[in-house]
């Protein structure tokens, strides 16, 4: 196969939830000072750069719906997010969120879309743009509905103990007939047993 063709082979990548897996869990986000990394999340990501495998945000922005904080307040978290993780030598390759919900205060917001979480409609829309394998891929999340989002798209799932990750073990997990693929108790763990487990 020549290496043309292989670069044209869809990869598989790393999906991760935002708040409560790469940030602390603050509810919304509503001012950029709620915005801080948790202990580990550079690092992991870090991990993950140097693997070679892309990495994605993929997070349901309710807020914005709802109108509790303007797009603009959403791009400057996303911006310090990407100034944070730098510092530490990290990146993001992509950055995908649902801005709606079928009570939206904005009319332009208020819809039953296919992006928001547990719809696989943010990954598949990365995949398609990024040329991503969903199959040979993982969902990193701290809410049950990251690990029905990865069986939606036929990814492997991993939930974190982080954000409300503890909790929805306890409380949402025992009654779920999808569980996750791995447990984990920060993105730090997470990433190592993905690397342990990826194909490329």
């Amino acid at each position: 196969m020549s290496e043309s063709q292989q670069n044209n082979i869809p990869r598989p990548a790393v999906f991760l939830d935002r708040d409560g897996t790469i940030n602390e869990q603050m509810g919304y986000i509503n001012h950029l000072c709620r915005f801080n990394l948790l202990a580990g999340a550079a690092e992991a990501i870090k991990n993950l750069n140097n693997a070679g495998i892309p990495v994605v945000v993929i997070s349901n922005q309710s807020g914005l719906a709802r109108g509790y904080f303007p797009e603009e307040l959403l791009t400057a978290v996303h911006e310090k997010m990407g100034r944070l993780l730098a510092e530490k030598g990290a990146h993001v390759d992509g950055i995908y969120y649902c801005p709606h919900h079928p009570e939206a205060k904005e009319e332009r917001f208020r819809e039953t879309c296919d992006c928001r979480k547990p719809k696989p409609g943010l990954v598949l829309r990365a995949a398609r743009e990024m040329n991503l394998d969903p199959a040979r891929s993982f969902v990193v999340g701290d809410r049950w509905s990251d690990i029905k989002t990865a069986a939606n798209c036929g990814a492997k799932s991993i939930l974190v103990r982080t954000g409300y990750g503890r909790g929805d073990e306890q409380y949402i997990g025992p009654h779920q007939e999808i569980q996750p693929d791995h447990k984990a108790e920060d993105l730090l763990e997470a990433a190592d047993w993905i690397l342990r487990h990826i194909r490329m």
